[in-house]
């Protein structure tokens, strides 16, 4: 389905669909197909090439020789799929911004109705990943219950299932850019910036080449962001904890006092005792390591190093900054 001319009031909206990659030569110039038969003129593709190490950039530099209104921006190494995601978004001049990845996973068909939606006046819209009964994962479950545990903790609630595939009206983008924070968590931004918004589902696409770039270590680390950039309370848990387990223990010593000076009782072992010693030394552990990852967190904000740093541009108006 081609989307109505009706979205572009008097001709002169611009759409900026904005395609982080990585390692994904494969899955581009299919992609562009999908796109142009959806979105075929007034818009402009904004492809990130987050330091791959395949044929990405090459792949990226042949389409844009084709098709004038692809443009792209090559980092210097891999700055994370986030912070990729973020220079595109910098970068991008249209009236709305659809950012969605290069996989091939977030269906382009699926922007004619964010258009229509963004046409009814809604300023972000949002897709919430729906997987079939067959593509059901362990990952999916603890995808959804990271969300769960994260909206427990957080003021900023995010729908389970989100996904960076979405709509940004110009106004919403602009308060984004003014935003510096570096550990980059942009599903919670994007709710926590407000505006009118709604939701779509989607079923996430086959891959047609390539394997996924979120390996378990990048899932926990982004889960981490996104715990620390919107709560604070891990560490009001961790000083209640601190509160009970003090209380315990000055309990416990009361009563060891009253078993010496009162009564005939000995301590029979040492199980009980380095069990107390182990459980709550471990409590204090998680508590500090928790202390400590807020603490690195400001350590590497104050830093104010730049989120990305760009190698190669054909974007004009940027090069000189670049």
């Amino acid at each position: 389905m081609v989307i109505s001319r009706e979205y572009m009031k008097s001709g002169k909206s611009i759409v900026s669909v904005v395609i982080p990659c990585f390692n994904e030569s494969g899955n581009l110039e299919q992609l562009v197909v999908r796109i142009n038969k959806v979105l075929p003129d007034h818009r402009e593709l904004i492809f990130v090439d987050d330091g791959s190490t395949d044929q990405t950039l090459e792949v990226i530099r042949n389409l844009g020789e084709q098709d004038p209104s692809i443009r792209w921006i090559s980092l210097s190494r891999n700055f994370g799929h986030q912070n990729a995601l973020k220079a595109g978004i910098d970068a991008a001049t249209g009236d709305c911004v659809i950012s969605l990845d290069g996989d091939g996973q977030h269906p382009p068909e699926l922007i004619p109705e964010m258009l229509t939606r963004w046409q009814e006046g809604y300023e972000v819209v949002t897709t919430i990943r729906e997987d079939s009964v067959a593509r059901i994962s362990a990952g999916s479950f603890f995808s959804r219950l990271f969300y769960k545990f994260l909206n427990l903790l957080s003021d900023t609630r995010i729908d389970p299932g989100s996904a960076d595939f979405r709509l940004l009206d110009r106004k919403v983008v602009r308060e984004i850019r003014k935003l510096g924070e570096r550990d980059l968590f942009l599903r919670g931004l994007v709710r926590w910036v407000g505006f009118r918004q709604t939701a779509l589902k989607y079923t996430p696409g086959e891959r047609q080449e390539g394997t996924s770039k979120y390996s378990v270590r990048r899932k926990l680390k982004f889960a981490a962001a996104g715990i620390t950039s919107f709560s604070t309370r891990p560490l009001k848990i961790s000083m209640i904890f601190g509160f009970v387990f003090a209380f315990l223990a000055f309990i416990y010593g009361m009563y060891a006092i009253y078993i010496a000076l009162f009564t005939d009782k000995s301590v029979t072992g040492w199980a009980s005792l380095m069990v107390s010693i182990l459980f709550i030394g471990g409590i204090q552990l998680i508590m500090i390591g928790i202390l400590g990852e807020y603490l690195g967190k400001m350590f590497l904000e104050n830093k104010q190093r730049p989120t990305y740093i760009i190698r190669d541009i054909n974007i004009e108006s940027l090069k000189q900054e670049s």
